[in-house]
């Protein structure tokens, strides 16, 4: 045979090698997302029930709130045109297969208050949440994984249980109360940040995708992105503080783990030194738990953002979801959920994902 006869066949052997080697890791990834439906079906289905098992209607606070100078009949009257209005009067199951089929055709119904599309008010709120949690957990990330890695250097050392100490005050203070402090002091005593909103009403933002950067360059206004960071800073930090001391411990202990295996020990025998150690074997294999609480972490600072955008008055989807609690409207607060959780099953879906490429043994489980 020629040697460009012979070609052909390499590559087919290559490429058979090749899917071989992946074949496991596409079905495991494969399962998973044919999870991801079924978890959100689940998720949808609690939060319709829960909502409708609440004493107050929505039909009732809208009726009352045109009830000046009507009559008790009159207010029960209106109350009864606004249910059958809203498909409140039908039955239970009904309203559920209605709203699933909803769902199937990417409806998320019209919020019982503004009249506005639950898809429209998500579309604005969204992106804001997703900028301020990927910039706390980028805060969070970057301070935990440092300060875990000093400590972990220094173990025993007073660094050590100064950083110890520090990450047990960080994740013990409640979103809430950092936030309040952080107004206080950077706010009001020292004037150093704004404290209320996402932009200057000043600056005339009309948005396009809503993520100011990408905004900022597809409008051709650098001006954006100054007053926006600043206004980012507060919440973002306060996020990030709560959740960093968490990820500072477990990188400590996941550190100082592998650190003390023969693998390790192999290696500084045959003169290698700490900081490539460090690089070479110590971060992949303690890689695996810092994985795992980044990925729940992540979904804290989702769950996290309910509070914080409401102490910052920030215009992300936990002011929406905590407004239409408020409003008992259902479309809105199915909305929420269901963004918020479709976020947080995709961001585990990702850390499997990266479990099975850190450890190649876990495909075989």
């Amino acid at each position: 045979m020629t040697a460009l006869s012979i070609r052909p066949l390499l590559g087919v052997r290559r490429l058979t090698r090749h899917w071989a080697r992946h074949r496991g890791l596409g079905l495991l990834v494969l399962r998973r997302l044919l999870l991801v439906p079924v978890v959100l079906w689940a998720l949808v289905t609690v939060v319709f029930v829960a909502m409708r098992m609440v004493g107050s209607s929505p039909a009732a606070a809208l009726g009352a709130a045109g009830a000046n100078g009507l009559s008790s009949a009159q207010v029960a009257q209106n109350i009864a045109r606004i249910r059958k209005s809203l498909g409140l009067d039908l039955p239970l199951r009904v309203q559920y297969v209605h709203y699933l089929d909803q769902l199937l055709h990417l409806d998320l119904g019209t919020s019982y208050t503004s009249g506005n599309s639950v898809r429209g008010l998500l579309g604005a709120a969204l992106p804001v949440t997703i900028e301020l949690t990927v910039a706390a957990m980028g805060i969070a990330v970057i301070i935990g994984v440092l300060t875990g890695l000093i400590a972990a250097a220094t173990k025993g050392s007073m660094l050590d249980a100064a950083i110890r100490g520090l990450a047990t005050v960080s994740f013990s203070l409640p979103w809430f109360a950092l936030g309040v402090l952080g107004i206080v002091v950077f706010g009001v005593e020292l004037h150093w940040l704004p404290v209320l909103g996402r932009m200057p009403n000043t600056l005339g933002y009309v948005p396009t995708t809503n993520f100011v950067l990408l905004d900022a360059i597809l409008q051709d206004r650098p001006d954006l992105v100054l007053p926006w960071l600043q206004h980012l800073v507060l919440p973002a930090t306060t996020l990030a503080l709560s959740m960093c001391g968490f990820i500072t411990r477990t990188v400590r202990a996941s550190v100082l783990e592998v650190l003390g295996d023969d693998f390790t020990r192999t290696a500084r025998m045959k003169g290698l030194s700490e900081p490539q150690i460090l690089r070479r074997h110590v971060l992949r294999n303690s890689s695996l738990p810092i994985v795992t609480v980044l990925g729940l972490q992540f979904g804290a600072l989702l769950g996290g953002s309910v509070i914080t955008e409401q102490v910052f008055s920030y215009p992300g989807v936990g002011s929406l979801l905590i407004a239409g609690v408020q409003q008992q409207d259902y479309p809105v607060v199915q909305g929420g959920v269901l963004a918020i959780a479709t976020l947080f099953v995709l961001v585990n879906l990702i850390v499997d994902v990266l479990y099975l490429v850190l450890d190649p043994r876990l495909r075989k489980a």
